[in-house]
Formats: C-alpha cells, sequence, structure tokens
C-alpha cells in the first residue's frame, strides 16, 4: 500500500499574482494552487501537489517536502482535510492524507513534475481531475473534514480502471497529523 499525500494551498483572490495587484479580482473569493502532473500517475490531470511518504517521515513532513519540491513554497500551519483510501479491485492501493493552508511563502514555479496554477476555487477543473475529486474537494476548500473510500477496478494502473464506488464520512476530527 501506497502512503501518500496531497496539499492545498490557499489565498485570497485579490492576493498580488506576479508582483502585480489584480484588483478586478478582489469579489472572486479565494483560489487554490493546483499543479498540472507532467508525469507518473494522473500525468495531464490536475490535483494539489503531494506525493509518497518516504522512510520515516509523516505526512505533514511529506506534505510540506512534496510541495516544496513540485513548486517551490514553503508551505506551514497545515490543518489536515481529509484522509482518503483508494481501493483497486479489492485492495487498499493508496491511503492519501489530505492537507489544506493558507500560510505558505514563495512564488510557485513549474518543475519537471508539476506545473502551477493559481485557480479560483469556484473554477476548479473536475472534468480534468480524478472523477471522485469532484465528490470530496469541494468539502475540502469550503473548511470541511472528512475520511473517504473510493474503489476503482479495472486492474493497474489506477488511473485507468474505473471507478465504481465510494463512502464518504463527513466533518471528522482528527488528532493532529
Amino acid at each position: 500500500m501506497i502512503e501518500a499525500t496531497l496539499c492545498f494551498p490557499l489565498r485570497d483572490a485579490s492576493a498580488r499574482h506576479d508582483g502585480v495587484a489584480e484588483s478586478t479580482d478582489a469579489d472572486r473569493g479565494s483560489e487554490v494552487l493546483l499543479i498540472e502532473k507532467r508525469r507518473g500517475l494522473g500525468e495531464g490531470w490536475y490535483n494539489g501537489p503531494g506525493g509518497k511518504l518516504e522512510a520515516g517521515e509523516t505526512p505533514p513532513e511529506c506534505a510540506v517536502r512534496e510541495t516544496r519540491e513540485e513548486v517551490g513554497l514553503a508551505v506551514s500551519d497545515l490543518e489536515k482535510a481529509a484522509e482518503l483510501t483508494f481501493i483497486l479491485d479489492g485492495e487498499t492501493h493508496t491511503r492519501c492524507h489530505v492537507f489544506r493552508t493558507r500560510s505558505f511563502t514563495g512564488e510557485p514555479r513549474p518543475s519537471p513534475e508539476a506545473h502551477p496554477e493559481w485557480v479560483p476555487i469556484d473554477e476548479v477543473p473536475y472534468d480534468q481531475m480524478w472523477e471522485d475529486d469532484r465528490l470530496w474537494l469541494p468539502g475540502v476548500l469550503s473548511g470541511r473534514t472528512l475520511v473517504g473510500e473510493f474503489r476503482f477496478e479495472g486492474g493497474e494502473p489506477l488511473d485507468e480502471a474505473a471507478f465504481v464506488d465510494h463512502a464518504i464520512e463527513w466533518d471528522v476530527a482528527f488528532d493532529g497529523t
């Protein structure tokens, strides 16, 4: 089983873009930093920065490291928003710890793994994401927490398997991690 993380940095839409304030965005609410994956599982799809835990690493440590490596942001004050379990053909494939934060420094920059993009929350491209994302990500972006299980069938790779079922428990309290 793979242990992985996702991190969703959030900011007010009136924040500065490339050093220039965009006051026309001021009433559009919040934005989330998404990446277009450039390689690996989910290549070509949008998601938050993240990846696999390394030996001895905690999920928050992994989310911080992966966000720095993939997009150059130093995130802090992570809030655990979700724990997602992905089942492939009856076997646990991945457990993903999902975090959100409004605390970060730096400007997003592309890497060989990811092309970052600030997206208004009401314009998240769910049609270019994993099929299950539209079930849980709106809640995470609105401040809710959850534990979810998502079932896929059809064999490896996971991103080519069929999404068949899910179960979500909303407003879960997480202990510290």
